[in-house]
């Protein structure tokens, strides 16, 4: 198993950043794929960014590509998410996500593992 924590929420205003971060703990962190999603009341937990193991390829939701950047430090088991120009419709709560099998990066369904989530806020 792994364990998964987040931190980094808060609140802002919008076209402000944020940075979110996901200490893995438990087991080999190069052999996860790691993801984020996001949440708000009432709705589906929905993709956000994903990246692969070895951090050669990322993927966005059309929503947040050229705003936000994922990224990840193996040695330090760690990954990260950047916000930049930060929406309202960006709140939720965000929560990291790994998972150690092949499978479309985009499905909460696929990810094995979740954190407890953080939550941000962006004020207008």
């Amino acid at each position: 198993q792994v364990q998964l924590v987040e931190s980094g929420g808060g609140l802002v205003q919008a076209g402000g950043s944020l940075r979110l971060s996901c200490a893995a703990s438990g087991r080999t962190f190069s052999n996860y794929f790691m993801g984020w999603f996001r949440q708000t009341p009432g709705k589906e937990r929905e993709f956000v960014a994903a990246i692969r193991r070895s951090g050669s390829r990322t993927y966005y939701a059309d929503s947040v590509k050229g705003r936000f950047t994922i990224s990840r430090d193996n040695a330090k088991n760690t990954v990260t998410l950047q916000m930049n120009t930060l929406k309202p419709e960006d709140t939720a709560v965000y929560y990291c996500a790994a998972r150690e099998w092949a499978g479309d990066p985009y499905r909460s369904g696929n990810y094995e593992y979740w954190g407890q989530g953080t939550q941000v806020t962006v004020s207008s």
